[in-house]
């Protein structure tokens, strides 16, 4: 089925002179579905055709759909590349409309063990403390680290800030004996790894 299929069994019923299929068309069109995902409740009550029914429906699907991603790492999925990484984390840090750093914490064997979200807001050098980053691998006794935070831009370009704080990280990881695979960031769609780009993996 389509995603405007699916979208209309969510909606049920149209609008007054527009059938249900037509609406969720116009919503997939004008907003995409990452789009409508991130829109606001305020925002989706603008739009003609959505009454508070229809916009409750909408957010929680989407709900739904980041509360079983978020049971993933339970799953302990093996992470082989840094597209496994981001496939993991893309579908929700993607969608996010504040800058947040997690750390994926891997076993000897490379499967998740957990994915703690360590800070909510703007990253730079001075917010984040590189002790903390290590916190919870030390207490899991993690074998290696995967940092990842989001760009709610959308573009996962790396700035040099980005590049700095990855430098910290790799060279404390070797002071205590923990992996630093890579650093992803995501962006709508797509991610950059910095270690693939050899930018901090010197």
């Amino acid at each position: 089925m389509s995603n405007a299929e699916l979208l209309a069994i969510i909606l049920r019923v149209g609008a007054s002179g527009e059938n249900v299929l037509n609406l969720a068309q116009r919503l997939l069109s004008a907003h995409g579905l990452a789009g409508l995902a991130r829109k606001s409740i305020v925002e989706l009550s603008k739009e003609k055709g959505l009454g508070a029914a229809k916009i409750v429906q909408i957010k929680a699907a989407f709900e739904l759909g980041r509360r079983l991603l978020a049971s993933a790492p339970d799953e302990r999925p093996q992470v082989r590349t840094p597209a496994d990484a981001a496939n993991l984390l893309m579908p929700d840090m993607g969608l996010l409309e504040q800058e947040q750093l997690r750390v994926i914490l891997l076993d000897t064997r490379n499967r998740v063990v957990g994915v703690p979200t360590l800070y909510v807001g703007s990253l730079n050098t001075a917010v984040v403390r590189v002790s903390e980053v290590f916190r919870e691998p030390i207490r899991q006794s993690a074998a290696a680290i995967i940092v990842a935070h989001n760009h709610p831009s959308g573009d996962p370009s790396p700035s040099p800030e980005d590049v700095s704080l990855t430098r910290e990280i790799v060279s404390a990881g070797k002071l205590l004996d923990i992996e630093v695979l890579d650093h992803l960031i995501i962006g709508q769609q797509r991610f950059v790894s910095l270690k693939e780009r050899g930018l901090a993996f010197e």
